[in-house]
C-alpha cells in the first residue's frame, strides 16, 4: 500500500480545512473533559443520596459512553462528515450486535432491574433458581452468592430478575421447620412441654416470636410434632442442628421413645 499518497491526502484535507479540523479539537477536548465533570458529579450526587455503589457505576459508565458518543458526533460532524449516514451505520451496527447478543442484553436489563427495584442485597441470605446462598457480589451480567457449603454460585441477572426470589435477611427473622415423631404409646403433654424447653433454653433461639411445638400428624408408627424455633438468618443453620440434636438427647432422658424399625429374631 501507498502510505505515503494517504499521508499525502490527509496533509492536504488539514490545510484547505485547518479552521474546522482546530474546532473539531477543541470540541473532542472540550468535550471529553466537560463529559468526565459530568459523570464525577453524577456519581457524588447519587453517592449523598445513597444509591447502591454497584449502581452508581453502572450509571456513570451508561452517561459517560452516551456523553462520548455525542462529543465524537459533533466533532466530526465538524468536519464535513455527513452524520446522518454515520449514525444510521452505527444503528444498523447496534442491531446486529444486539441480536447477536441478546443473552447478554436479558442479562444487563436484569441487572438493571435488581440493582433499581433492590430485591435483595450483598449479604442477604436468598434463594432462587433452585439455590440458597449468601449474595457476594451484584454484577452487571451476573450475581454472586455462596452457598451454605461455601461454593460459588453464579447466576445470570436475565433468569434470576424474572424468577422467584425467597429474601431470608429482610424481614431480620426465620422460622426453622422441624418434625420430631414419638410412639403412640408416649404422653402428648409431655412431649411438648420438652420439646419446647429445649428451645427455650436454647440462647440462639429467638424469643419473640415465641417458639411453638403442636401435634401435626398421626402417622403410620408415630405422632408426629411440628417443632417451630425462630432465628436470624445468621443462626439459621445453628438453630437447625442444634435443636435436632437437643431434642433427640432431651427426649432419650425423658424416657420417650422415638420409633425405629425393629427386627425380630424368630426362634425355630
Amino acid at each position: 500500500m501507498d502510505y505515503q499518497k494517504y499521508l499525502d491526502l490527509v496533509i492536504e484535507f488539514v490545510k484547505s480545512n485547518a479552521q474546522n479540523v482546530i474546532v473539531a479539537f477543541l470540541i473532542l477536548v472540550i468535550g471529553l473533559w466537560v463529559t468526565k465533570r459530568i459523570v464525577n458529579v453524577t456519581r457524588k450526587l447519587m453517592g449523598k443520596r445513597g444509591v447502591d455503589v454497584t449502581l452508581q457505576t453502572f450509571l456513570g459508565d451508561l452517561l459517560g459512553w452516551g456523553l462520548k458518543i455525542l462529543v465524537f458526533i459533533s466533532a466530526i460532524s465538524q468536519l464535513g462528515v455527513e452524520t446522518t449516514s454515520f449514525i444510521a451505520i452505527l444503528g444498523a451496527a447496534g442491531l446486529a450486535v444486539g441480536l447477536a447478543l441478546q443473552g447478554s442484553l436479558a442479562n444487563f436489563a436484569g441487572g438493571a432491574l435488581i440493582m433499581i427495584f433492590k430485591p435483595f442485597k450483598v449479604g442477604d441470605l436468598i434463594e432462587a433458581q433452585g439455590e440458597i446462598g449468601v449474595v457476594k457480589e451484584i454484577q452487571i451480567f451476573v450475581t454472586k452468592i455462596i452457598s451454605p457449603g461455601n461454593k460459588l454460585v453464579i447466576i445470570p441477572n436475565g433468569i434470576l430478575s424474572n424468577g422467584n426470589i425467597k429474601n431470608y435477611t429482610e424481614e431480620g427473622k426465620l422460622r426453622v421447620d422441624l418434625t420430631f415423631g414419638v410412639g403412640y404409646d408416649e404422653d402428648i403433654k409431655k412431649t411438648k412441654e420438652v420439646l419446647l424447653n429445649v428451645m427455650l433454653n436454647n440462647p440462639k433461639v429467638l424469643k419473640d416470636p415465641a417458639p411453638s411445638v403442636n401435634v401435626s400428624e398421626l402417622a403410620d408408627s408415630s405422632v408426629n410434632f411440628a417443632v417451630r424455633p425462630w432465628a436470624t438468618p445468621d443462626n439459621y443453620w445453628d438453630v437447625y442442628f442444634g435443636i435436632m440434636e437437643e431434642g433427640k438427647y432431651a427426649l432419650d432422658k425423658a424416657g420417650i421413645e422415638i420409633p425405629y424399625p425393629h427386627q425380630v429374631e424368630i426362634k425355630k
